[in-house]
């Protein structure tokens, strides 16, 4: 890696510390918040999916400001968005307001993560190919969701101890403050690197292009397809278990006041995150085929749900959720770099955040259904039926891999000017 990368790499992780120190600070009990504002378990969870029908419903119009405006100034107005967004649910707790109130701003809230999805991605991977960086991007991601997970490690663990220090509102807050210092840090160190913005006067005109494009080079182009399908399954599975940890390992426990034992489930995937990205790189150099990681990570964290629904013993559910995490967090960079290499630079933050888009749309399905079924069934088996909802992911996948695309093998820089690079030739 040459110097002009080396300073790009660190601008990411930078951006990447920072912004995943402010979400976290309210993962760790944000099931708990809504909780305590007087929603059901359905509610939670339906608030959550309106916050994934935001991003559903805004990927591609963000998308159209991160390739029409730049990547830099959509992470601008992600922070501003969502700082305005979570003190707006502060407010919301304080009042005790009735849920469709929570279920406008959760909203909100996902506009201001569709400003980030993919635009900080494609802003990394086009400024490393600029400065003539050729290495595979599974150690580049990997390192960055390392970053990432010390970062969720130190915002979970200190939000779970504030909000038993203080109330469960005071880490809403510190999340406002850290986005607030986030927006300088990227005005001053982030700039667009090779690429050039295609500004249109046409917004609506812009998103339909932008919407065509996604689905030309998305859903079109059939290995990159079937990667989007398998998305609604185990995005939306992962989002439910992570939020239902909370209350789950709250109830093994025994305390619903130790909102700390919620912090450290949250530090335990944020810990697992940090070891993934250190095992995606050289797990990669031990298989062969990317599609081969993302088929067992996906099975293997169906399997290890299944056995959360039958566990009746606290440190037990500790230990298979450190696993689940840990399995999912290993296929992560591969999967992104799986995708990366699939795409074009034009198209790359479209794509990203169409590909974010499908996996927000299982969100809003998941979410609510499997809290209902908490609420009828309990949380045991509402994880044993998330199990068999990630299973779905894997024919998909094992069909992308049928399509012989060279990026499944490739472990270096691809030559991603052409829209869709070329499948491998059948020997």
């Amino acid at each position: 890696m040459n110097a002009g990368a080396r300073k790009i790499q660190r601008v990411y992780l930078t951006l990447t510390l920072g912004n995943t120190l402010a979400a976290s600070f309210i993962w760790g009990i944000n099931t708990l918040f809504l909780l305590d504002a007087g929603l059901s378990n359905f509610e939670a969870f339906a608030a959550n999916a309106f916050f994934t029908a935001g991003m559903v419903l805004f990927e591609v119009p963000t998308g159209v400001v991160a390739d029409g405006w730049g990547r830099r100034t959509s992470f601008l107005l992600g922070t501003l968005t969502l700082a305005g967004s979570t003190y707006l649910y502060y407010m919301l707790w304080q009042l005790s307001a009735p849920f469709w109130w929570w279920a406008v701003v959760s909203v909100l809230l996902g506009l201001g993560f569709t400003f980030f999805s993919g635009a900080v991605e494609a802003w990394l991977v086009d400024a490393l190919r600029f400065s003539g960086y050729e290495g595979g991007l599974e150690a580049v991601l990997g390192r960055g969701l390392m970053v990432q997970g010390a970062a969720m490690l130190l915002g979970s663990v200190a939000g779970g101890v504030v909000a038993q220090a203080t109330d469960l509102g005071v880490p809403f807050l510190l999340r406002v403050g850290v986005l607030a210092a986030m927006f300088l840090v990227a005005f001053w160190l982030m700039h667009d690197v090779g690429f050039t913005p295609e500004r249109s006067a046409h917004p609506l005109r812009a998103t339909r292009a932008v919407l065509s494009a996604s689905i030309e080079n998305g859903l079109k182009n059939p290995p990159v397809r079937y990667v989007m399908l398998a998305a609604p399954f185990s995005s939306g599975v992962a989002i439910y278990v992570f939020y239902a940890l909370q209350p789950y390992l709250l109830g093994l426990f025994g305390d619903p006041g130790a909102y700390s034992i919620a912090g450290l489930a949250a530090a335990l995937v944020a810990g697992a995150e940090i070891l993934g990205g250190w095992l995606a790189p050289r797990v990669r150099r031990l298989v062969r085929k990317r599609t081969t990681v993302l088929m067992l990570s996906s099975g293997v964290s169906a399997m290890i749900l299944l056995a959360l629904g039958f566990v009746q013993v606290f440190w037990a559910a500790l230990v298979l959720l450190a696993l689940w995490a840990l399995v999912a967090a290993a296929g992560t960079p591969v999967r992104q770099a799986y995708l990366n290499d699939m795409i074009a630079s034009k198209q790359r933050a479209t794509v990203l955040s169409f590909d974010s888009l499908m996996g927000s749309s299982g969100g809003v399905v998941v979410q609510p259904a499997l809290g209902r079924a908490a609420d009828v069934y309990g949380y045991p088996a509402s994880l044993a039926v998330s199990g068999l909802i990630e299973l779905m992911a894997v024919p998909f996948l094992l069909a992308s891999r049928q399509q012989r695309h060279q990026a499944d093998d490739f472990s270096g820089a691809t030559d991603t000017t052409e829209a869709e690079s070329p499948p491998l030739q059948d020997s």
